[in-house]
């Protein structure tokens, strides 16, 4: 269990809150590329860390964020015109660049210089492979752009969605380290899911729903190690890389794509689960990209344009007790993303961390919640910078292997966590 302490500064992500400092030091996740498909496309209200923002593409393609507020009298600059080179306020006319700057003011003489001493804030937005990423911090302090497997192949090669969690951030993360759940709430997907079934590594899981959890410390935060009974005195490893504060990869099944999340916080109360699916050596087949806009594997079906899940709280996320009573599937909720999150917001916006009975299968999440804590305070005391950050900490993958019982996972497996460009992943 946590303090109310410790829980307020890892959940408590807002512009002065030490965590929402904190993330502010990466490049984090903003919006889909498509979401601003063209040249003076319609703009996109934005809210991430607690500051309601707008994203737009002017004329020439460049790519901005800035306050979602007009300057004058603060109008929602959603409203406005995205038109030769700037976003226009209907109201009186005021126009910004990508930049926030405003650029010109209509009723004020030109020769005034008024527009020049109007700016909002504003922050860049870069388009790496299929997702436009934004970094929010000091711009003395900004890091090269992301440098993530999944974003890096060709577009051919990868697919990325997002949902509208209604839960906090750290909730939502760390059930993508708890990897002891899968054998109780996704058996079912793991027989019929066209992304996951038919790998051999799924009847371990069905088997053996008693997994032993070996964390180490990485680099950029954790490998999480769980381990279950295979065959002639081996064991069956899925190993989920954690990189802080908030990227988990999944291990992989088979041959098919693999899958992981960023959990970015919109608020204390809710959070962006951006959810990936990519091969590294060969392109998604029609099939598979068809199955993840259907829903399947980690993606959802959502409501276009806000990307809340069909299946939601308000209705119960389509709930099946027939379902669930036939062993269809294990809580009676469609689908393994909306099987986690429907869980996740049952323990309402921020869970009270005061009163849980954490056991051996949560060491993941206790040694993340450590590594958290450390590197926010470490910070805001010295201005350390935080593990994860770097490039070379994000050049990681998961992996699924059968080793020999006397096999540390993490030395066995050292070239297969890294990265390595035209060769697949190691699964099982």
């Amino acid at each position: 269990m946590l303090t109310k302490a410790v829980n307020d500064l890892l959940t408590q992500t807002g512009p002065e809150a030490s965590m929402g400092q904190m993330f502010r030091r990466y490049w984090i996740p903003a919006l889909l590329a498509r979401e601003l498909p063209e040249d003076d496309a319609p703009p996109v209200r934005v809210k991430l860390l607690g500051e309601r923002l707008l994203a737009f593409r002017d004329s020439k393609g460049r790519y901005g964020l800035i306050d979602e507020f007009c300057a004058h009298r603060g109008v929602s600059l959603w409203f406005g015109r995205n038109e030769e080179g700037g976003i226009r306020c209907p109201y009186h006319g005021w126009k910004y660049d990508v930049t926030g700057q405003c650029t010109e003011v209509p009723s004020e003489p030109e020769e005034s210089g008024f527009c020049q001493k109007v700016k909002l804030k504003g922050y860049p937005l870069i388009k790496v492979g299929d997702v436009l990423w934004t970094h929010m911090g000091d711009p003395a302090d900004r890091p090269p752009l992301s440098a993530w497997e999944f974003c890096n192949v060709p577009a051919e090669q990868t697919y990325t969605s997002k949902r509208w969690q209604e839960c906090n951030w750290l909730q939502a993360m760390e059930g993508g380290i708890d990897s002891s759940h899968v054998s109780f709430l996704h058996p079912g997907s793991l027989k019929t899911d066209p992304l996951f079934k038919g790998a051999k590594g799924n009847k371990y899981n069905q088997q053996d729903k008693k997994p032993v959890f070996e964390v180490v410390d990485a680099p950029g935060g954790l490998f999480i190690g769980a381990r279950r009974n295979a065959e002639d005195d081996h064991y069956y490893w899925r190993i989920t890389p954690w990189v802080m504060p908030s990227f988990t990869m999944v291990p992989p099944r088979g041959d098919h794509p693999v899958h992981g999340h960023f959990w970015i916080p919109i608020d204390d109360e809710t959070c962006w689960a951006w959810s990936f699916d990519y091969h590294p050596t060969r392109a998604l087949t029609e099939e598979e990209r068809q199955a993840m806009m259907d829903g399947y594997g980690v993606h959802n079906k959502y409501v276009p344009g806000i990307f809340r899940p069909l299946q939601n709280k308000d209705n119960d996320y389509l709930m099946d007790r027939d379902a669930q009573r036939r062993g269809e599937t294990y809580s009676g909720v469609w689908g393994i993303a909306m099987q986690d999150a429907s869980l996740q917001e049952s323990m309402g916006p921020i869970v009270d961390r005061t009163r849980e009975n954490l056991v051996s299968t949560d060491n993941g999440i206790i040694m993340a919640r450590h590594r958290l804590r450390k590197a926010v305070q470490a910070m805001m005391k010295t201005g350390a910078t935080p593990p994860g950050i770097d490039p070379v900490h994000q050049k990681v993958r998961s992996v699924a292997a059968v080793l020999p019982k006397d096999a540390p996972f993490v030395e066995a497996c050292k070239e297969d966590l890294t990265v390595r460009p035209g060769v697949k992943q190691t699964s099982v």
